[in-house]
Formats: structure tokens, C-alpha cells, sequence
């Protein structure tokens, strides 16, 4: 059987009519905000060859805060925000849809110089 034909158990609960509570469903956005905020961070982190102790250096950080960032264990705050788009010389653009959220740092200058 091939895997792409199984459904999740939300799936089909939702299928059949089911409905998440609200607190279910603010709770998954955050979480997938997190996880985008997350991969946006080490993405460009690793784009610009740095580690995590190079990038907190940089943003008057520490290590581990930009561990727990990239490990989606805290949403930041928009301050804390502004210093990683400030050392990661980028622009921070995020969209919020209902059920889609994208986070993407976009750099200042090209990378390749």
C-alpha cells in the first residue's frame, strides 16, 4: 500500500465532521509560526556559514537562545526579532494566512562576495 494514501487521524476526523476546539487550532498555528520562524533562522544562519555561538555573538545573544529558537522551544518577541534580522543582515517578512504561515529572511547585500 502506498504511504501517500494514509490519512492522519485528524484527517479523517475532520472528513467525517469534526471540528478542532478553538484552543486546538490557536495552539497548531503557533506552533507552525514557530517551526517557520525556526527554519527561516537556520536557514540563513547556515547560508552565512555561522554557527549558533557566531550568530548570538552578533545579536547580543546567547547560544542557547538561538538553539531554543531554532528548535521552535519559544516564539520570540519583536525586539528580539529586530536583532536577529539585524545580524543576519536581512529583512525579516513574515505572512499570516489562516493556515499557512511564512517567515523568510531576505538578505541585504549578496552573500556571495
Amino acid at each position: 500500500m502506498s504511504h501517500s494514501r494514509w490519512k492522519t487521524v485528524r484527517e479523517r476526523k475532520l472528513k467525517d465532521g469534526f471540528t478542532e476546539p478553538d484552543d486546538v487550532t490557536e495552539a497548531r498555528q503557533e506552533i507552525r509560526l514557530s517551526m517557520a520562524l525556526a527554519q527561516a533562522v537556520y536557514d540563513r544562519r547556515a547560508a552565512l556559514g555561522l554557527t549558533q555561538r557566531e550568530l548570538a555573538a552578533r545579536a547580543g545573544l546567547t547560544q542557547a537562545k538561538i538553539s531554543r529558537i531554532e528548535g521552535s522551544d519559544t516564539v520570540p518577541t519583536l525586539p528580539l526579532l529586530t536583532k536577529l534580522a539585524k545580524a543576519l543582515d536581512a529583512s525579516l517578512d513574515i505572512a499570516l494566512d489562516e493556515d499557512l504561515a511564512k517567515v523568510a529572511f531576505t538578505p541585504h547585500h549578496s552573500d556571495a562576495a
